[in-house]
């Protein structure tokens, strides 16, 4: 068993964050692998559509303190986080491929940002969705920055980044960040018939109207996702970060 599962399912290929005990929070073989999944299922030549998901009831619970600490005292290791960060939003915003998120449960940080970047996104009844970067110390630099600019407004979306607050699956859909709410157990099911759908549909045509249409996140990328980074990595080993993470991770040992 790895951290990120891929099967293929016909012409699609299933994408699954496996680490459900711990909430599929991004263990470093976790990160590395979403690095480099999409070039992966983009030189697929039997691939036509990706459904991303997570195992167990979580989507993703985001960053996990034990790799948090060790980007804030190994510089080598941050700069390789946020390389593999650059290389996440670029391989997913760049994939030939329609990406379609199905949101099973709690989508928080980069688990939140996952689904911003994807396609498509159904989110099921008893998920949620927020990135609390600003709450632990951190710019919101791997893809809150970039895209929930263009979902909901600057207004909006700087309301949610500053607060972190949660986002329910209505309020989701309602504000252009989830295309519709799902039940929990049909979730799964009803993703792989919108892949399925996707699949069916002439390849060059909806490959190249993704494209085209992502040349909004093109743009947004040339400006913001440089800066939005390198804040973000240099707020990795900042006084405020390392306090809040060292008193969570204390409070999490006491219980």
């Amino acid at each position: 068993m790895t951290d990120l599962v891929v099967t293929a399912h016909g012409p699609v290929r299933l994408i699954e964050l496996n680490r459900p005990d711990q909430l599929n929070s991004t263990s470093e073989e976790l990160h590395s692998s979403l690095a480099s999944v999409w070039d992966d299922v983009a030189a697929d030549p039997d691939a036509r559509v990706v459904v991303l998901t997570g195992r167990g009831r979580a989507f993703s619970a985001g960053g996990n303190f034990e790799v948090m600490t060790r980007v804030q005292r190994d510089p080598a290791f941050r700069e390789q986080n946020v390389d593999e960060a650059r290389r996440i939003i670029l391989g997913m915003v760049r994939c030939p491929l329609p990406v379609v998120a199905a949101v099973n449960g709690p989508a928080v940080g980069l688990g939140c940002s996952l689904a911003l970047l994807s396609d498509l996104v159904l989110i099921a009844e008893g998920a949620h969705i927020a990135d609390p970067h600003v709450q632990v110390g951190l710019v919101a630099g791997d893809g809150g920055a970039l895209v929930l600019p263009l979902l909901v407004g600057l207004t909006r979306a700087k309301e949610l980044l500053f607060l972190g607050d949660r986002v329910s699956p209505q309020e989701a859909v309602r504000l252009g960040i989830a295309n519709r709410v799902v039940p929990d157990d049909k979730l799964r099911a009803e993703a792989m018939d919108l892949a399925g759908r996707l699949a069916a549909l002439p390849a060059q045509a909806l490959r190249e109207t993704k494209r085209a249409v992502n040349l909004h996140l093109e743009q947004a990328i040339s400006a913001v996702l440089e800066p939005a980074l390198l804040a973000e990595r240099d707020s990795m080993h900042a006084p405020d970060h390392i306090a809040i993470v060292e008193k969570i991770i204390a409070a999490r040992a006491g219980r």
